[in-house]
């Protein structure tokens, strides 16, 4: 394969073609769950060079079918599926995209933004913010998360109820084909009825149709307010009641409803004691809503206070506190995001990111918590999520005490068994927001319609006839 590294080397610089020294930064996921062996590191800086070395491969695995060499697209490296790390093998080519970073075009007129691939998220959103808009994406990750990952695995995050995932805030894609052609589709039209939607095949899709070069995205007004308010909650089903009331007094002011359960707040106290945890101690769950207006900031407030007084009156609230300032929303948020981390800082722990409809979420938890205490006694549940969409990380930690890697090499499979049976039975997806990668990638042929898996093949076959790209992942061909 030397002939092909120097041809890569010609196309892209002989510096941005890794081979040597330590490349972990690229070859291990962010959850150190797997750790993978790259036949290069290869850092394009346009597109034009994306398909050039696309193109080379093709070429090189046309040539050498029994090679075994394929493509890895990378964005940030922040996935929590192992969807773009090398395997093992020695033979694969990581193709990052983190020199496609920048900022095409931003049309007022038309509400758009054009970025490429690299843009981390973090500045996507205070671009639009300069420039007197709001892009809406947010998640944990965005200071280091790219856009073309959040496309190719649809990300969601906590504005989800109101805008949608990344593929509802996505208007056109620029993509290099497994065959290193260029498809130009960075439209910004809202209406194009003229065929099949091609970016919908790209978005979702983790790098197994083509590469996500760039895209233009959706861009909104800026609220005059943002408030944010904590509120705790009795139950699950006390939440879904609160979320209908958020949903009748807020409408569509109503852009975030996290739902945070006791034993994952009291992780956060335990590993981060500069942050006041309110009104966990008390109750089961906890609820974060926003209230961002488009009025003025009184009106908000107003908006705000009348919801939760109606949610005391009928119970579904025992308490609750509005933030006065931007630090104290700010505070609020950071506890939120700061479950992930006092989770692993707890220790390794079996991670579910699934979704059931709203009204079965509270049957679904109660069910699910009842199965996992009867098989494993002690067994600690980390249940938080974004519950305005049916999304919950329903997360299971070691017993205390008990070594956390062990109960993760003896339990997950188990685990896994006993949530996802859970989520079929109640109707719910077994990936909401996270994707499939490859940790995933063997459970969908009893989670996923034979139809789906059978018509997503064929396209995959279609597209990628040499499964060049991102091979093992989403689907297996064999």
């Amino acid at each position: 394969m030397q002939t092909l590294l120097s041809e890569l080397k010609a196309i892209v610089g002989a510096a941005h073609v890794l081979t040597e020294g330590d490349l972990s930064a690229w070859t291990q996921d962010w959850r150190k769950r797997s750790s993978g062996k790259a036949l290069a590191v290869v850092h394009p800086a346009s597109t034009d060079e994306v398909a050039q070395v696309v193109k080379a491969c093709a070429d090189y695995l046309t040539q050498y079918p029994d090679s075994g060499l394929s493509i890895v697209p990378q964005g940030g490296n922040t996935g929590l599926v192992v969807g773009s790390t090398p395997d093992d093998t020695g033979r694969q080519i990581v193709l990052s995209l983190q020199r496609l970073n920048a900022v095409r075009h931003i049309d007022a007129a038309n509400l758009t933004l054009t970025v490429e691939a690299g843009c981390i998220l973090q500045t996507v959103q205070e671009q639009a913010e300069a420039a007197g808009f709001w892009f809406p994406l947010s998640l944990a990750a965005e200071g280091s998360c790219t856009i073309g990952g959040n496309l190719g695995t649809n990300a969601g995050g906590t504005q989800v109820l109101r805008f949608g995932n990344a593929r509802d805030l996505c208007l056109g894609l620029e993509v290099v084909t497994p065959q290193g052609d260029i498809w130009p589709g960075l439209s910004g039209l809202r209406k194009d009825n003229t065929g099949y939607d091609l970016k919908n095949l790209y978005i979702g899709a983790e790098g197994t149709l083509g590469i996500i070069t760039a895209a233009t995205l959706k861009l909104y007004p800026q609220p005059k307010a943002q408030l944010t308010a904590w509120a705790a909650v009795p139950s699950v089903e006390a939440a879904v009641q609160l979320l209908g009331l958020a949903q009748q007094h807020l409408s569509a002011s109503l852009t975030g409803f996290e739902m945070m359960g006791q034993f994952a707040l009291s992780l956060v106290a335990r590993h981060f004691a500069n942050l006041r945890v309110p009104l966990y101690q008390s109750s089961a769950f906890c609820v974060l809503l926003e209230n961002a207006d488009a009025e003025s900031e009184a009106h908000a407030r107003a908006q705000l206070e009348g919801l939760l007084e109606a949610a005391l009156e009928e119970g579904c609230v025992t308490d609750a506190v509005v933030a006065e300032n931007l630090t104290q929303a700010h505070n609020l948020w950071q506890i939120r995001e700061s479950i992930p981390l006092a989770q692993a800082l707890e220790g390794l722990n079996i991670k579910h990111d699934i979704s059931v409809p709203v009204s079965g979420m509270a049957a679904f938890v109660a069910s699910t918590d009842k199965l996992l205490a009867q098989a494993i006694a002690g067994v600690r549940l980390v249940n938080f999520g974004h519950l305005g969409d049916g999304n919950l990380h329903y997360n299971v930690q070691a017993p205390e005490g008990q070594d956390a890697a062990v109960f993760l090499a003896e339990q997950e499979t188990r685990v896994n068994s006993i949530v996802f049976d859970a989520v079929l039975a109640h109707g719910g997806s077994i990936s909401a927001e996270h994707g499939v990668g490859s940790l995933k990638v063997d459970h969908l042929t009893h989670y996923k319609s034979p139809v789906a898996l059978h018509t997503m093949r064929a396209i995959k076959q279609a597209l990628d006839p040499h499964n060049l790209m991102n091979p093992g992942r989403v689907m297996r061909l064999g």
